[in-house]
């Protein structure tokens, strides 16, 4: 199982979406590229293994745009995807322990189920300054299973 990329017509990430069976090896494979303000990782470390006590430095960094990082921890959501334009261009499904990083253009989500999530974002988050509301597109996709 790879990571699903979902990419515009300018071929842009727009989600990067890492199903609850992904598995590797060992080690640490890194999905983001390296410029993107919000990184996305898996590890898998063996038992025994030690990553070294650390801090991390103090870093100026620019962010400009908010990227977003949801944990699926039970339920099902469908995630609408957008352009920057606000026009609709895909939709799926996402279950308990799916991973999905929202990188750019728009999204919106339907609860299939009752669904618990854990957001992760930069902050601080500055509420209706942060983001444009645009008119949801009535997906013809509806899934009850």
């Amino acid at each position: 199982m790879i990571p699903e990329i979902f990419r515009d017509k300018d071929r842009q990430i727009c989600a990067i979406v890492i199903r609850t069976d992904f598995e590797e090896q060992s080690g640490i494979r890194f999905f983001t590229p390296p410029e993107f303000s919000q990184q996305l990782a898996y590890m898998k470390r063996e038992k025994g293994e030690i990553i070294e006590p650390h801090v991390h430095n103090e870093v100026n960094r620019e962010v400009v745009r908010t990227q977003e990082v949801l944990i699926i921890r039970s339920g099902k959501v469908q995630v609408d995807l957008y352009t920057n334009e606000h026009e609709y261009w895909d939709s799926f499904t996402l279950g308990a322990g799916d991973v999905i990083l929202l990188a750019f253009g728009g999204h919106g989500f339907t609860m299939l189920e009752p669904t618990e999530m854990i957001e992760i974002k930069q902050g601080p988050y500055l509420g209706d300054q942060d983001k444009v509301r645009f008119a949801r597109y009535n997906s013809a996709r509806s899934e009850t299973t």
